[in-house]
């Protein structure tokens, strides 16, 4: 079954952060079975507080999505992003399409 990824960024806090935080997830996808499915498109907050931003990343499973998030590649990347910005990060299973 999918899963999914769900960055909300709340605000920024530091840029030169980000960057940094930019550069490195990008080198920690490596071979990562990942799905940009959004990427600091527009966002509409229609309830609840306004985001900044939102990335979605698809994975082909919890496990994929486990391994990526805790790589030593992605949390060397992670630790300039909680510099950087308030975020909420969400892991969420999909589901099966009906048949």
């Amino acid at each position: 079954m999918s899963a999914y990824v769900i960055f909300i960024r709340d605000r920024i806090t530091d840029q030169s952060e980000l960057d940094l935080y930019a550069v490195g997830a990008r080198a920690a996808r490596g071979d990562h079975p990942i799905t940009p499915l959004a990427f600091y498109g527009a966002a509409e907050t229609l309830e609840g507080s306004p985001a900044d931003g939102v990335v979605i990343l698809a994975f082909p499973h919890m496990e994929a999505a486990r391994a990526w998030y805790h790589s030593p590649a992605y949390q060397a990347a992670r630790a300039h992003r909680l510099k950087g910005g308030d975020y909420r990060v969400i892991l969420t299973d999909g589901v099966v399409p009906a048949k």
